[in-house]
């Protein structure tokens, strides 16, 4: 299992993310991300499912595989973890829905500290009817999920008829997209602004519960 690392190794919290369903863990996107929470005092470590990897070797661009396969490589991740203190783990929408299948057993066994989601796909595009929320709303282990007012994965409106765990909280991006990402001409604000008030708000959040 290979990680990259931002900040310092013995920051309070390690936040531990995944990738999304189609770009891989050193996006610009991703490093962005990490890069910003590391200035913010936490440590990050960003890992590859196998088929995301395997793309690196010249094999095919298939689609992730089952998400209770991917449960399994994550589970692997944390155990091959370098360190000690506290963990937070998440990652970016499909990386996020993943570590959330897990959080409540690793909560409950004392192994993380929260969940944290970058792009919660509450529903797969266009059908809202599809819900990837049953889980969520016994859900235990302290969560942040950060999430843009226009997400096509789930809107402010959608989630506000959700029935989530009190233990979740939601930091909104105003006309932010499923990367976050505002329209300029609406708002006056670029991604990077975003990244930073989401950053800003993942480390209040975070070095609480370190």
């Amino acid at each position: 299992m290979e990680f990259l690392f931002d900040g310092d190794p013995a920051a309070r919290a390690t936040i531990l993310l995944a990738h999304g369903a189609g770009a891989a863990m050193d996006t610009p996107w991703m490093a962005a991300v990490a890069g910003k929470l590391a200035e913010r005092g936490l440590r990050v470590a960003r890992f590859e499912f196998a088929y995301m990897a395997g793309r690196r070797s010249g094999g095919s661009k298939r689609p992730p595989p089952k998400v209770t396969l991917l449960a399994e490589e994550y589970r692997a991740a944390i155990a091959a973890l370098p360190g000690d203190g506290r963990l937070i783990i998440g990652g970016k929408s499909m990386g996020g829905r993943v570590a959330s299948l897990i959080a409540d057993e690793l909560f409950a066994e004392g192994r993380i500290a929260g969940l944290l989601c970058l792009g919660y796909p509450f529903h797969p595009t266009g059908k809202p009817e599809t819900l990837r929320t049953e889980h969520l709303a016994a859900l235990r282990p302290p969560t942040l999920i950060c999430q843009g007012t226009r997400d096509p994965f789930g809107t402010r409106e959608e989630v506000a008829g959700y029935g989530l765990s009190r233990a979740i909280a939601l930091h909104w991006l105003e006309d932010g997209d499923h990367d976050l990402k505002p329209r300029k001409r609406e708002t006056g604000l670029t991604l990077d602004d975003h990244l930073s008030s989401t950053a800003d708000a993942i480390a209040r959040w975070a070095l609480d519960l370190a």
